[in-house]
């Protein structure tokens, strides 16, 4: 799948966030292996903590229905629905990839325009805790 088809894919799962707080909607597109693409938005909590992100929304899904070998993610977000820049996972997500992901996984950051950024997982989290170091 092009980077292309999945930033369009994040963009389509950023319509259904639930950010009624901070209006910041974000929709992440998660490539597995196999083909098969897992979709998220954010869900925010008024206390906060409960607040999920879309990255993660897109790993749980796949994770419960069995997937564990991922290729690439995308990523984007904006105010009120609307691409506004390029925008990182949080360091939350990027350790929730890495617990699933190697360090050559794709992270495509789009942005306004079709415009996208890639980055390799190890170059948005170095010095990560992998799960083969707990594992020995």
């Amino acid at each position: 799948m092009k980077p292309e088809e999945l930033i369009t894919l994040a963009a389509e799962a950023m319509k259904r966030a639930y950010a009624p707080y901070s209006g910041f909607w974000v929709g992440a597109a998660l490539l597995c292996a196999d083909g098969s693409v897992y979709q998220g938005c954010n869900m925010e909590n008024g206390s906060f903590t409960p607040t999920v992100c879309a990255e993660r929304t897109a790993f749980f899904k796949a994770i419960y229905d069995g997937k564990r070998d991922f290729t690439a993610i995308a990523v984007v977000g904006g105010k009120n629905g609307e691409i506004s820049g390029y925008f990182p996972p949080c360091g939350v997500c990027r350790q929730v990839m890495r617990e699933f992901c190697k360090d050559d996984f794709l992270v495509y950051m789009g942005g306004p325009m079709g415009a996208f950024q890639a980055k390799r997982l190890d170059e948005i989290l170095p010095y990560s805790f992998a799960p083969e170091q707990h594992m020995k």
